[in-house]
């Protein structure tokens, strides 16, 4: 057996021999698709139910009432109890719908309630119908594109027309599965409604994948191999999402121009800047050309290689274009960042070479202006081969894009002088996606395998055709959205998951210092001290986190607290005993309540009122023992469901739960920890840890109980999270790098107008100097 034998996620697909005839064997193709839909809807099915529990008990916790608290906890018992059951009829509604599909009958719908019932439960019906039918218009709309190549395909090897309605994999059909599949599900209509949105979330939400995998297994098979898929939608309906990889549908006369439109700057003003920063570039370049060309010896420099001939007319903007069309298709399979490295040092010379090639000659030449517009581009490119916002990998992939840009910047002078270019545009957005990627957050290669495809498109396809870089840009945007709302949940989730551990574990601290007063070093039955440090100390925290700590009822609680040790203290005159029978009732009353709310089991509960009976009794008595430790011991059992564990450890772990040691504030530099306090939600950072491994991250959340700072990475998923302190000595010892949000272009042209100012700064200053040593010196 194989690793992927076993995993979900892979299609298990026959070989390619096989393969090629079975797009003619109908029954097998149905076969394999009924096995694959079968094995990964039922693995979803168990996603969800594995998922059930946490909900429903985070629910409980945080219910108003102890009735709504009740409806969540019986939920959780009813789920757990027909989990199977659910699941095995879901299975084989599966099935059954493949029987109706084959035997040409649509969606089986769920019998409708007799007109006899009860109207409670009809309403239940109408909303689980509601319920249902929003998420299944969701995901159809959602999913249109993929829907209808799976949709062509069972058309095709069926013999029947196969549309939503009639379709065994569908999400109709999928819905209409479950909703029957828990029709002896005997609970609430809160507690069935959270089941469907979590079969919306776990299900629904992974039909996407299911679905590509569907139809890769009957492309596989012979299926429609060249199908592309072509939805037709209502006058008015908007446009399916792109898929990731799928390119933009054909361009409509007139679409572009629109879309150009939406790029028209708004900000008249940072226009403005951005037309007077490329004046200056261009005179920045002129004087350098003026001045010579020793100062800066690279790809982006102004000197000319051994390829320059003086003694030739420099070339045209066509015969520059075809020998860089040359040179494009030669360097298509770079992929390192040291190649990426060398072209960037070697544009020009191969430039003017091929382009004396072309003529015949020995080198070539080029006017001034193509000089500066070469040496602009290859210094924007040499600073994306050293930007340290990009990992290393990333650079070496947006470096393989120089020789397009050389090309654009030639034929449309605006790529420096307008931000909305849509070339710009494109590069900028490729960057910032690259900003948080790495191979640990990319596995799957999803992220650096479109990049690559955008890469190699523009330098397989790019000729003079500007329009290009707008469809590409369209085609990422779309790609880079799906993905941004995918990070966007898992993000969600990572913050209510840190967001919920922190108040629970305020809660569990406070509860349990506020026990810790009142049993330590005080004698007391050991019944009574587990009672108050187990199963009160469990309802303290419910009612923290449900009411908090200025609420009646936990005050309640906390008397009730010291009531019960006041009632187990031996009793010294008639006054005492009476006082305490007349408390008794109240406390049992309290007592079952905070029990019950919390699910104690009620044998646990019985055994525990028939002890405190038989030792209340002994109190009652003239004659009191002697000391209360001869009470008898209780051995209590932890009442909480199995989700609920860590809220049920013990007091003194609750206590003795600390943070790791951080560092001393007096021993962190005070600009750091403002450096720190200055990050804001959204900012990328770079973390560097002992073995020098490199891990990349976004700030997501500050707590406000804590202060700590929640990283994720690009997918959402949680990285680290840091004092405030840790954060500021991280950064003070190079730990952490906080990488810049401006965009890559703007970055590049702030960095080379410096770096030629501070060129011919050195060249001003040293001029006087080598005049004076040149007079000086003997003739």
């Amino acid at each position: 057996m194989s690793a992927n034998d076993n995993n979900p996620k892979v299609v298990d697909l026959n070989q390619r021999s096989a393969a090629a005839t079975l797009g003619e064997k109908p029954a097998e193709a149905l076969a394999q698709v009924r096995a694959h839909a079968l094995k990964r809807l039922t693995g979803l099915a168990t996603t969800l139910f594995e998922n059930a529990d946490d909900a429903l008990f985070d629910l409980a916790s945080k219910a108003d009432n102890n009735a709504i608290q009740a409806q969540y906890f019986d939920g959780m018992r009813e789920v757990r109890k027909k989990r199977q059951p659910i699941e095995s009829r879901f299975q084989e509604q599966l099935s059954r719908q493949f029987v109706d599909f084959l035997a040409g009958r649509g969606i089986a719908a769920k019998p409708e309630a007799a007109s006899n019932e009860l109207s409670l439960v009809e309403e239940t019906e109408l909303e689980e119908s509601l319920a249902v039918a929003s998420m299944v218009a969701k995901t159809e709309n959602r999913l249109q594109r993929v829907l209808f190549a799976i949709n062509q395909r069972l058309s095709h090897i069926s013999n029947q027309r196969v549309e939503d309605t009639n379709s065994p994999v569908s999400p109709a059909a999928v819905g209409q599965a479950f909703r029957l599949a828990c029709g002896a599900l005997e609970v609430e209509l809160p507690v069935r409604l959270i089941i469907y949105k979590l079969f919306d979330r776990y299900v629904m939400g992974g039909l996407d994948q299911f679905y590509d995998e569907l139809n890769a297994l009957l492309v596989h098979a012979g299926v429609l191999p060249q199908m592309r898929a072509s939805v037709a939608r209502k006058p008015g309906s908007p446009a399916p999402p792109l898929r990731p990889g799928e390119a933009p549908p054909a361009s409509i006369p007139g679409l572009e121009q629109a879309e150009s439109a939406a790029y028209v700057p708004v900000d008249a003003a940072a226009a403005e800047l951005q037309a007077n920063l490329y004046s200056s570039l261009r005179a920045l370049l002129a004087t350098r050309r003026g001045e010579g060309s020793e100062g800066i010896p690279t790809g982006g420099g102004g000197y000319m290689p051994a390829t320059y001939n003086p003694n030739v007319m420099p070339l045209n903007a066509g015969e520059i274009l075809s020998a860089l069309s040359i040179l494009q298709t030669q360097n298509l399979s770079m992929q390192s960042a040291a190649e990426s490295a060398q072209v960037a040092l070697r544009v020009k010379e191969e430039l003017l070479g091929q382009g004396g090639k072309l003529r015949g000659e020995v080198g070539g030449n080029v006017s001034g202006a193509d000089e500066d517009t070469i040496d602009l581009v290859g210094m924007l490119f040499e600073y994306i081969l050293q930007d340290r916002n990009l990992p290393a990998q990333m650079q070496a992939m947006l470096g393989r894009l120089q020789i397009p840009f050389l090309k654009v910047a030639l034929l449309d002078k605006h790529l420096f002088a307008r931000r909305t270019h849509p070339a710009r545009v494109l590069l900028d957005s490729l960057a910032q996606a690259c900003v948080g990627w790495s191979e640990e957050s990319d596995r799957d290669r999803r992220l650096y395998d479109k990049v690559r495809e955008i890469v190699e498109t523009l330098l397989k396809d790019f000729e003079d055709d500007l329009g290009i870089f707008d469809r590409l840009r369209v085609d990422f945007e779309a790609f880079a959205e799906t993905n941004k709302r995918r990070a966007e949940l898992a993000e969600q989730r990572a913050g209510e998951a840190t967001r919920g551990r922190e108040k629970l574990l305020e809660a569990r601290r406070q509860a349990a210092r506020e026990v810790m007063l009142r049993i330590e070093n005080r004698p007391m039955p050991d019944m009574i001290r587990n009672l108050l440090s187990r199963p009160w100390a469990n309802y303290l925290v419910l009612v923290l986190l449900r009411q908090g700590d200025s609420s009646d009822e936990w005050r309640h609680a906390l008397r009730f607290a010291d009531e019960l040790i006041w009632s187990v203290q031996p009793k010294q005159n008639a006054a005492e005993r009476e006082r305490l029978t007349a408390v008794l009732p109240q406390l049992e009353k309290t007592l079952r309540h905070g029990l019950a709310t919390v699910a104690f089991d009620e044998t646990d509960v019985r055994r525990l009122m028939q002890q405190l009976n038989l030792f209340y009794q002994a109190l009652l008595q003239p004659v009191a023992p002697t000391a209360v430790t001869q009470a008898p011991a209780l051995e209590l059992t932890d009442p909480l469901p199995e989700s609920a564990q860590e809220a049920g450890a013990s007091v003194m772990s609750a206590i003795q739960e600390e943070e790791p040691p951080a560092p001393p504030p007096e021993s962190v530099e005070e600009r750091w920890i403002t450096a720190v306090r200055e990050l804001k939600v959204g900012t990328w950072i770079e973390f560097l840890d002992e073995q020098g491994a490199k891990e990349r991250a976004k700030l997501s959340w500050i707590s406000p109980i804590s202060s700590k700072y929640l990283f994720v990475n690009r997918k959402g998923l949680k990285v680290a999270d840091r004092t405030l302190v840790q954060l500021a000595s991280d950064l003070a010892e190079g730990r952490i790098t906080v990488l810049e949000e401006v965009p890559l272009f703007d970055r590049a042209l702030d960095a080379i107008v410096e770096r030629l100012k501070s060129t011919h700064a050195a060249r001003t200053a040293t001029a006087p100097a080598a005049t004076a040593a040149a007079a000086a010196a003997p003739t």
